[in-house]
């Protein structure tokens, strides 16, 4: 490695790190292969949105291909001791093992900093009906929202109960942790104690600049190139709680500053980053894949201009509600809106755009693409 890198290196390094410089799938999937692979990505984003497939399977089917969702299902529940749920980037799942990297931020909101202001009241003035909740839950078990809140006063995705809201500021203070979730998707709750593995809860607390340390290392690690935006912006830390980290990774030596020409911004190269060799294969992409998520980054490696139209209105939007980036040979080529009809058993193709410098073969490539999630999703066709 040098100091200076090429867009085209960044590239690949990038996609060698993300693993999906990939020429080939495995023709099984085991579930250490999955344990693996989320272990490289450092977790995987949770959405609420099921037009097609709920955001957190995603990525591995990207990787890895067609692989058993229930086993997934199963890595997160809190019996599998594998995975957790909490605010990591957003909504994730992430490996027990980072808890504790975590602690820092749910003692911030014990001590009513850095919440959600919707739920702020419940760290404040609001705070013994959270307490009363909790008390709730240590007699009675796990408990959802719904389990003690009447009918909301409004329709809509963000119109919480109080009971909700409650429950969420217990959640981001670490004083309860989520057992699973209801096939409605809604989160259940439980003291950690009897979530968590034993094993997690007794390790030592590190120094909160310790633990945002080594999250960064390991955003670092997951991009393999990446500006200090891109690092922080993986497990969103503020600017002012990744500087230290960041200097102090830079000299120890797991950090390299380079420069990656077109870039305005410093760049740091992991010290493992490997350029790989010329990626190939095709993979359909998550919104909230690791790949794509931080929206400028993506831009910045594969001069894609990508937005979530979801809150557009639909007269506004320019390719769609749910659209998914398609990556093929390196580079992103295509577009395409999707949506499962689990009820006539298929996928369809609402809307697809080709990139300007898209191969002749791209179409082709993508409907194979669409067959194998159609299969892996259990519908029997691709309609356009």
């Amino acid at each position: 490695m040098t100091d200076e890198l090429s867009v085209s290196e960044a590239r690949r390094i990038a996609l060698t790190s993300q693993g999906l410089a990939m020429r080939s799938r495995p023709p099984a999937v085991a579930v250490s292969r999955m344990r693996r692979e989320i272990g490289r990505l450092g977790l995987l984003q949770i959405d609420s949105v099921n037009v097609l497939v709920r955001a957190h399977y995603m990525p591995l089917f990207s990787r890895l291909g067609p692989y058993d969702r229930g086993t997934l299902d199963a890595l997160a529940i809190a019996s599998s001791n594998c995975l957790f749920e909490y605010w990591g980037h957003e909504a994730s799942l992430l490996p027990t093992e980072v808890h504790p990297l975590l602690r820092w931020r749910m003692d911030r909101a014990r001590e009513e900093r850095d919440v959600w202001s919707r739920i702020e009241p419940f760290a404040r003035e609001r705070r013994p009906e959270a307490e009363a909740l909790l008390s709730r839950i240590e007699r009675e078990g796990p408990l959802a929202a719904s389990d003690v809140s009447g009918p909301k006063a409004f329709k809509g995705m963000w119109n919480w109960s109080d009971a909700k809201h409650a429950l969420e500021w217990l959640f981001w203070a670490g004083l309860v942790a989520s057992t699973h979730r209801r096939g409605s998707f809604e989160r259940v709750y439980d003291l950690p104690e009897r979530v968590l593995p034993r094993s997690v809860l007794a390790r030592p607390i590190p120094d909160p600049v310790n633990a945002r340390r080594e999250l960064v290392a390991r955003s670092a690690k997951a991009l393999g190139v990446a500006t200090a935006n891109d690092l922080r912006d993986y497990f969103r830390l503020s600017p002012a709680d990744a500087r230290l980290p960041i200097e102090q990774l830079v000299e120890g030596g797991v950090l390299v500053p380079v420069t990656v020409r077109g870039w305005r911004h410093q760049a740091y190269l992991h010290k493992d980053a490997r350029v790989g060799r010329g990626p190939g294969g095709t993979a359909l992409l998550s919104p909230f894949d690791p790949l794509v998520w931080h929206r400028p980054r993506a831009e910045r490696l594969f001069g894609f201009r990508y937005r979530l139209e979801i809150y557009t209105p639909a007269h506004k939007r320019e390719h769609g509600y749910y659209v998914l980036p398609f990556l093929m040979d390196g580079a992103l080529v295509a577009r395409v809106d999707l949506k499962a009809d689990r009820k006539t058993g298929v996928l369809i193709v609402l809307q697809a755009h080709l990139e300007p410098a898209a191969p002749a073969d791209t179409m082709e490539r993508l409907l194979a693409e669409l067959r194998s999630m159609a299969t892996w999703l259990d519908l029997s066709e691709v309609v356009v």
